[in-house]
């Protein structure tokens, strides 16, 4: 049985309207829903596999420097490198200490580091802004041309610095270890600067009105202010320092003033078919850098865009 045609002038009926209209309606979204679904699950998926990926890649080696920290040399030789000791033991750090004498290394390079950190950020601070706040003759050009010492790798200035600490006889010292990094950073200076001319000027201002000279509103408005840029330049230079490998092996000689890299390399070199030593030498080495990020990540994480202020 076939269905009537509908002519022109025809009347169709008005539920067979809503019926139609009500099918093409319910119809359509089905596919829009299934098509526009379908791709950001893939991509969802494809991102989520790169970035496991990734951070198995980037976590493996402190996951094998910390595991083996922890096995006796036995454990090591016969079960696989990621496996967990089984049982832990500390004999390894007992070792480091009682026999190698790891404890003046790492007394020596927590001085330097605080010295360093305290000297840099203290005269960043204030070389920043003078260059931010400061009206002088010549302070854009100078600021440039300090900046301009950022392009000069640091390998550049090693023979330099070491014929000098020679002559003044400063070699093998603990200033030697101190005095070329403690008065500042150019790195530091350029980020402090730019986040200190951000400030309003209105809240100077204010503070100048109300009587507060240069010292008082660099320390109690400008630094409070810029508490998360500086909680991570203190990151950066406790990083940069606790790590720095070139300079204390070329300054200094004997295990006097032998800071905790090169201890590690040294132990590295002498116990080369010991990796448990050998790690747990790095593991000493890497765990101060964990807590002083876990103690700063928030500040990080704030300054990582620098908003203006409301």
């Amino acid at each position: 049985m076939t269905s009537p045609d509908v002519t022109a002038g025809s009347t169709v009926a008005p539920s067979a309207t809503r019926t139609a209209v009500a099918a093409s309606a319910d119809a359509t979204p089905v596919t829009v829903r299934f098509a526009g679904h379908r791709t950001p699950w893939l991509t969802n998926l494809i991102t989520y596999v790169v970035l496991i990926f990734a951070a198995v890649i980037t976590l493996a080696p402190f996951a094998l420097s910390f595991l083996t920290a922890f096995k006796t040399p036995r454990q090591f030789a016969s079960t696989p490198a990621l496996t967990w000791p089984n049982p832990f033991t500390g004999d390894n750090f007992a070792t480091l200490f009682a026999t190698e004498g790891f404890a003046s290394p790492v007394a020596v390079t927590v001085q330097v580091v605080v010295l360093i950190t305290v000297g840099q950020l203290l005269f960043s601070i204030m070389a920043a802004y003078a260059f931010a706040r400061l009206e002088f003759r010549g302070r854009d050009t100078l600021f440039w041309v300090y900046l301009a010492t950022l392009m000069v790798p640091q390998v550049v200035t090693v023979i330099p610095l070491y014929a000098i600490f020679t002559e003044i006889g400063m070699r093998n010292t603990f200033w030697s270890l101190v005095l070329p990094f403690v008065f500042g950073s150019p790195y530091a200076v350029f980020l402090l600067r730019e986040y200190f001319r951000g400030i309003p000027q209105d809240i100077l201002d204010a503070a100048k009105i109300d009587g507060a000279g240069a010292w008082r509103i660099l320390w109690l408005i400008v630094v409070p202010l810029a508490r998360p840029i500086i909680a991570t330049l203190t990151i950066i230079t406790v990083v940069s320092h606790w790590n720095n490998l070139m300079w204390p092996l070329i300054i200094t000689t004997g295990k006097d003033w032998q800071v905790l890299t090169v201890a590690t390399a040294a132990l590295q070199s002498q116990y080369n078919a010991n990796w448990t030593l050998v790690m747990a030498a790095t593991t000493l080495a890497m765990a101060p850098l964990l807590i002083v990020f876990a103690i700063f990540q928030r500040h990080i994480v704030n300054s990582i865009s620098l908003t203006g202020f409301k």
